[in-house]
C-alpha cells in the first residue's frame, strides 16, 4: 500500500520524506486517519470565519462536529488535500483555540498520523504507514485466531470419524463373522436337503404365477374402484344440480306465489270497488227519500246482461258508468276499421288520444293492445288514463286480451272493443261484453 515505508534495499538510495501534505497518495490513506482528518476539519469548520470555509462545506457548517463529520467527511478530507490555504486555516485555529490537542485522542497512533499528514510533517508517510501495518497486523491476527478456532474444530469433526470409522469396521467384522458362519449354515443345510431345494424352485413358480395373477386381479380391482369413484362423484355432482335446480324452482314458485298473492289481491280490491259501486247504486236506486216509490222511480231502465254484446251507443254508456268498469281495447282492430288511410303509427297515436279523452270523461279504465310484430318505430306512449301493451314476438294481440279478461274477478265489469268474431266470443264465455268496433269509434268521435 505504501511501498515508500519498505524497507530500503541495499545500495539503493532512499528518498527524502515529503513536508508537504499534497505530496502524500490522499486515496490510500487508512479509513481510521481519514476518519481523523474529517472529526479535526468538522471541529474547526464550525469555528471559522465564513470567508475561510470553501463553498462545497459551507452547507454542512450549520451541523453540528460529530454530524459534520459524518456526513460530509469526503467533502472535509478532499478540500484538506486539495486547498492548502484551507488546511493551513485548519492547522491554525487548533493550535490557537486548542493548543498541544491536534494529534490527541483515544488512539495516540491515529491522531499522531493524522496531525502530521495535516502539518506536513516530515514523518508523515512513516506515522501513516505504522497505522497501516496496526491494521494489516490486527486482520492478521483475526485471520489467525479464525483459522485456529476452524482447526480445532477440524480435529474435533476427524476424532469423531475416526470413532465412527472404528465403530464401522469392527460392526462390519462382526458382520463377516456372522455371514460367514450363516454361510457354513446354509451350505450344510443346501447339501442335505437337495430334492426340498428343487421343490422349493418349483414352489417359487408357482408362487410367482399366483402373485403375478393377484396383481392383475388387484389392478383390475382398483380400476373397478376408480371407475366407481367416478360414479359416485358424477352420481354426486348431479344431486348436487339437482338440489341447486330445486332450490330455483323452490325460489320461482315462492316468486310465482308471491305474483299470484298479489294478483289476487288486486283482483280483490277491484272486486270490493265493484261490488261497493253496485251497493252504492242499489242505495240510489231503493232511496225513496220519505215519500214511497215514485211512479217514474219503477220505470226500468236499459236491462245489460253481462256477456252479451254492445250493439249501440246507450248500452255502452250504461256499461261505461258502471262502477269499477275496464274497457279493453282491439288496438289495430279499433284503428283499422276507423281510419285505415293513416300509416300504422299514426293510427296508434289517434286512437290512443281519443281513448285518453274517453277516460277522462268517464273515469273508466282503458287498456289498448297491439300486435307487437307490427311495429317497426318507436312503440307509442300511453296517454294519461290509458295503458298501452304491446304483445311478445311470436304472440298475437287477440292472446294478450284473453289473458287480461281471465286475469280479472269474476264480477268486474269488462268490455272487449274488436270485431273480431273469435275474439268476441272467447271474451263473452268468460263474462265480458262484446263491444263492435264500429259503435266504440261512435262514441270516440261523439
Amino acid at each position: 500500500m505504501y511501498p515508500e515505508d519498505a524497507e530500503p534495499v541495499e545500495g539503493s538510495v532512499v528518498p527524502p520524506e515529503p513536508a508537504d501534505p499534497a505530496d502524500l497518495d490522499w486515496g490510500l490513506l487508512p479509513d481510521p486517519v481519514r476518519h481523523r482528518l474529517a472529526e479535526v476539519a468538522a471541529t474547526a469548520v464550525g469555528n471559522m470565519p465564513g470567508p475561510e470555509i470553501p463553498g462545497s462545506l459551507r452547507p454542512f457548517a450549520r451541523f453540528t462536529p460529530a454530524k459534520r463529520a459524518r456526513l460530509g467527511g469526503s467533502a472535509l478530507v478532499r478540500e484538506l488535500r486539495r486547498d492548502g490555504a484551507f488546511r493551513t486555516a485548519v492547522v491554525a485555529w487548533w493550535e490557537e483555540h486548542r493548543p498541544g490537542e491536534l494529534a490527541a485522542g483515544p488512539d495516540e497512533p491515529i491522531a499522531s498520523a493524522a496531525a502530521a499528514v495535516i502539518t506536513g510533517a516530515p514523518g508523515a508517510r512513516a506515522a501513516v504507514a505504522a497505522v497501516a501495518r496496526r491494521g494489516d497486523a490486527a486482520e492478521a491476527r483475526a485471520e489467525r485466531d479464525e483459522a485456529l478456532a476452524r482447526a480445532d474444530k477440524l480435529t474435533i469433526e476427524v476424532e469423531r470419524l475416526r470413532n465412527e470409522l472404528a465403530e464401522a469396521r469392527d460392526r462390519a467384522r462382526e458382520a463377516a463373522a456372522e455371514r460367514e458362519q450363516e454361510f457354513v449354515r446354509l451350505r450344510r443345510k443346501v447339501s442335505e436337503q437337495g430334492t426340498e431345494l428343487r421343490f422349493a424352485r418349483d414352489g417359487r413358480v408357482e408362487l410367482e404365477s399366483e402373485v403375478a395373477r393377484l396383481r392383475a386381479g388387484a389392478d383390475e380391482r382398483l380400476a373397478a374402484a376408480l371407475a366407481e369413484r367416478d360414479r359416485e362423484r358424477a352420481r354426486a355432482d348431479e344431486e348436487r344440480a339437482r338440489a341447486q335446480r330445486a332450490a330455483a324452482e323452490v325460489a320461482s314458485a315462492r316468486q310465482a306465489a308471491k305474483e299470484a298473492r298479489q294478483g289476487d289481491e288486486v283482483r280483490l280490491a277491484l272486486l270490493l270497488e265493484t261490488l261497493g259501486g253496485a251497493v252504492s247504486g242499489l242505495r240510489r236506486e231503493l232511496s225513496v227519500g220519505g215519500g214511497g216509490p215514485r211512479p217514474a222511480d219503477l220505470v226500468a231502465g236499459p236491462t245489460v246482461t253481462r256477456g252479451q254484446p254492445v250493439v249501440n251507443l246507450s248500452t255502452l254508456d250504461a256499461m261505461l258508468a258502471l262502477p269499477a268498469a275496464h274497457l279493453i281495447v282491439d288496438g289495430y282492430n279499433v284503428s283499422k276499421t276507423g281510419y285505415p288511410e293513416l300509416p300504422l303509427a299514426d293510427q296508434r297515436s289517434r286512437l290512443v288520444g281519443q281513448l285518453g279523452a274517453l277516460a277522462a270523461r268517464t273515469g273508466v279504465e282503458v287498456t289498448v293492445v297491439f300486435d307487437g310484430a307490427a311495429v317497426t318505430a318507436a312503440q307509442t306512449r300511453g296517454a294519461r288514463g290509458v295503458r298501452v301493451l304491446f304483445s311478445d314476438a311470436g304472440v298475437i294481440a287477440d292472446d294478450v286480451i284473453r289473458d287480461l279478461v281471465a286475469a280479472e274477478p269474476q264480477g268486474r265489469p269488462l268490455l272487449v272493443a274488436s270485431s273480431d268474431r273469435a275474439v268476441a266470443e272467447s271474451v263473452r264465455r268468460k263474462g265480458a261484453h262484446a263491444v263492435p268496433s264500429s259503435v266504440l269509434l261512435g262514441r270516440l268521435r261523439g
